[in-house]
């Protein structure tokens, strides 16, 4: 891909902590470069291009705002107030072209992310492992894997069919496991998507074997990926893939069989007793992984990426964003069970009166340059990845599924508890727990993996009309720049 092929290897001025990674090192823009042949020249340099595959992902065009706002958007939950295509108004209406900024931008960033990690892998093979040492090389390289296999399923989600459809044998996207440093290297045909989720497995079950336990700071915990990481996020993919019987045995690694709760290796992860200091306190034991923002220049998502801009209303409204995405009155804050005590009400504002009366979501609340961190998976999402897989597994309504359904319900609304007589079928519970999804979970981009990996109609918003599995525009189109570059790649 042309676009990918202008970086090179890059290394910062900041030095580094043997026990430490701050967030503020985390950061996508170089301060100076270095010639591929003293990138991996010293301990320093490793590290340092070590974070950089960090910054590549958390960059605002892709996991640190963009990517995880459109999975949020093409979902039912909001609608566009401003009818901008820079801020995706057409990802929102269901009808993104190949060279929509949404479709090109993703789609560059992403693999730009993946070539990052391949140089690396590379470099360190190439003599990186030398200067660090083994041990050291294995954990970096894990954290590598996962990058990639993260940036290989963020793909899949908006460009291709999802898993159900077929068993995999639908055309994914290129599967590219080399650095690409140089032109001519474009031409790559699209993988099945059951070979690229094969290849995402390997890289997480490698960085599993590979990453630490833990990190003596805090903040590396939730900021940097470790062994719970690696399995949380297998939780997800074998979710995506229907494949129930290995997202239990990877939850049961990190889920205790009875409330409450918790990972007994590694971490520590658990739920936070309020949801509330989640998106405050943002290195904390529920945090499993996150993209950090700072306010230095560069290491904040950058204009129009920002999630608290898309979703807190204008400063005229009392919010601190652009009110780009109301939320949909028709939509999950509708919903009669989701009670007025449960505190992830709190996440909403209305403004307005009469008439004009709209509902905001500010679970973001970090003024511009707006610095909130970016969730990339909590330990409430592998609870219900487990409860749902319990219930799908065995079709019946499964007990630790109802606690575990409990667990995140009463952690917001203590007055709410179900039990087995609430659901006549196993359908029922599986039901409520999509439900639970989408409340737990609003803002945070999973709608529309959820929609795409049980093959749902997208529901009806505003003016745009319900969207099934089987139409065009249900995924988007390949980037008109990969199919201008790659000949051999193919559109949907």
């Amino acid at each position: 891909m042309k676009n990918t092929l202008k970086y090179s290897l890059v290394v910062g001025l900041t030095l580094l902590g043997a026990s430490s990674c701050n967030r503020d090192l985390l950061t996508p823009i170089p301060q100076t470069a270095v010639s591929d042949a003293s990138a991996f020249s010293t301990t320093t340099r490793v590290q340092t291009q070590l974070l950089s595959l960090y910054g590549g992902l958390k960059d605002g065009n892709f996991y640190g705002g963009r990517y995880v706002i459109y999975g949020d958007i093409r979902g039912e939950e909001f609608i566009n107030e401003l009818s901008n295509l820079v801020t995706g108004s057409d990802v929102w209406g269901l009808n993104a072209t190949n060279s929509a900024t949404a479709v090109v931008n993703t789609w560059y960033y992403a693999y730009l992310a993946i070539n990052r990690c391949n140089i690396f892998i590379d470099g360190m093979a190439a003599g990186g492992t030398t200067v660090v040492g083994a041990d050291a090389s294995a954990k970096y390289i894990a954290e590598a894997k996962l990058i990639r296999a993260l940036s290989y399923y963020s793909l899949l989600q908006y460009y291709a069919r999802p898993y159900a459809d077929g068993n995999g044998s639908k055309p994914g996207v290129p599967l590219r496991l080399n650095g690409i440093k140089g032109v001519g290297q474009s031409n790559l045909a699209r993988s099945t998507v059951a070979e690229v989720y094969a290849q995402i497995l390997k890289d997480l079950n490698d960085a599993e074997t590979g990453l630490p336990a833990t990190y003596t700071a805090a903040s590396d915990n939730t900021t940097r990926a470790h062994k719970n990481t690696a399995i949380a996020l297998k939780t997800r993919v074998y979710l995506s893939m229907q494949n129930y019987a290995s997202v239990i045995t990877e939850a049961n690694k990190i889920v205790s069989a009875t409330a409450p709760f918790k990972a007994s290796t590694g971490v520590a992860n658990q739920l936070q007793p309020d949801i509330t200091t989640v998106f405050t306190t943002y290195a904390n034991s529920e945090s499993i992984f996150s993209m950090p923002m700072t306010s230095t220049t560069g290491d904040f998502p950058g204009t129009q990426n920002q999630l608290a801009y898309y979703y807190s209303p204008n400063v005229a409204n009392g919010g601190i964003g652009n009110g780009e995405y109301s939320l949909n009155p028709k939509g999950i804050i509708a919903e009669p069970t989701w009670t007025a005590a449960d505190k992830r009400r709190s996440f909403i504002k209305q403004s307005g009166t009469g008439a004009t009366v709209k509902n905001w979501l500010v679970k973001y609340k970090t003024a511009s340059p707006y610095t909130d961190w970016v969730p990339v998976i909590r330990y409430s999402e592998v609870l219900l990845n487990l409860a749902e897989a319990k219930v799908r597994s065995a079709n019946t309504v499964d007990d630790q599924a109802v606690a575990l359904l409990n667990a995140v319900r009463n952690r917001s609304d203590a007055a709410t508890t179900f039990t087995a007589a609430n659901f006549a079928t196993s359908a029922d519970l599986a039901n409520a727990i999509l439900l639970e999804r989408r409340i737990e979970f609003l803002g945070e981009g999973l709608r529309n993996n959820d929609l795409m990996r049980l093959l749902q109609t997208i529901p009806a918003k505003g003016t745009v009309p319900a969207k099934a599995a089987t139409e065009t525009n249900y995924i988007w189109p390949i980037s008109a720049s990969e199919l201008a570059l790659n000949t051999l790649a193919t559109d949907n």
